[in-house]
């Protein structure tokens, strides 16, 4: 009797001990997974925010160009209407042929102190990407400390690494734009979305580097099939839409913000 007890007891404790070693590995790799997804994100944000850095210095640079452009040509105007005024007060002095010598050498001036003009890049960035899936921006969510890249699609690989644009006109632009993100229990992406409020900031950085903040005004939960969120009216006004599960994944947690005026 005794030895039964002893071999249930011994293969109870093997039993213990090896599903305590599984639980504490999965969480190790749960743990691990975590930290390589946010540091891959954030390895993709640092190339967005460098993309959309150069774009913003690459508009100011030719802002600065044609603003300096216009203020030499104005310069020209008032120089050439003086020289007009002085070639007229000096018309019965000066024969034809000197005038336009004079001329001539005024327009060979402008010609060599013309700023050399440049060819815009159309306000396009470099694409940035993760695997094989472009960043079209990036999401922040202080209140839940979310961080992460927006790419251009959604699948079930896109969503494993980020979150992803599933309709709309795009980021940053008049009308409703819907993002996905998992609910996962390890708290990436838009697990903690069950957590925010109305009067919550959202902020969306675009590829052209704009930043616009998002205030949100309406949370609810509906069926996975429900889809009529995203076709939404936004009279005009830029709106993103969060979706996410949630966490038995029998419904979805809907957000929804609008821009702050």
């Amino acid at each position: 009797m005794s030895n039964k007890y002893g071999n249930f007891l011994t293969m109870f404790l093997v039993v213990l001990i090896v599903a305590i070693l599984g639980i504490l590995g999965y969480f190790v790799y749960d743990m691990m997974h975590s930290k390589s997804v946010n540091a891959n994100a954030q390895t993709a944000l640092e190339q967005f925010e460098q993309a959309t850095s150069a774009v913003k210095k690459d508009n100011a640079s030719l802002s600065t160009s044609k603003d300096g452009k216009e203020e030499t040509n104005t310069a020209a105007t008032n120089t050439t209407n003086t020289t007009n005024t002085a070639t007229n007060e000096t018309e019965n002095t000066v024969s034809n042929t000197a005038a336009l010598d004079k001329l001539n050498q005024f327009d060979n001036y402008l010609n060599a102190t013309q700023p050399e003009t440049t060819t815009p890049d159309n306000g396009e960035t470099e694409k940035v990407y993760m695997e094989d899936y472009e960043v079209l921006g990036r999401i922040e969510i202080p209140k839940t400390k979310v961080d992460y890249p927006i790419l251009e699609n959604v699948t079930k690989r896109s969503l494993e690494i980020a979150v992803g644009k599933a309709y709309g006109p795009g980021l940053n632009l008049p009308g409703n734009t819907t993002i996905f993100g998992h609910n996962y229990r390890n708290g990436l992406f838009f697990s903690n979305n069950k957590k925010l409020s109305n009067g919550d900031k959202i902020y969306i950085t675009d590829a052209q580097g704009n930043k616009v903040t998002y205030v949100i005004y309406n949370i609810y939960q509906t069926t996975p099939s429900d889809a009529s969120y995203m076709q939404r009216e936004t009279n005009g006004r830029r709106e993103i839409s969060l979706q996410t599960c949630t966490d038995d994944s029998s419904a979805r947690i809907i957000i929804w913000a609008a821009e702050q005026e």
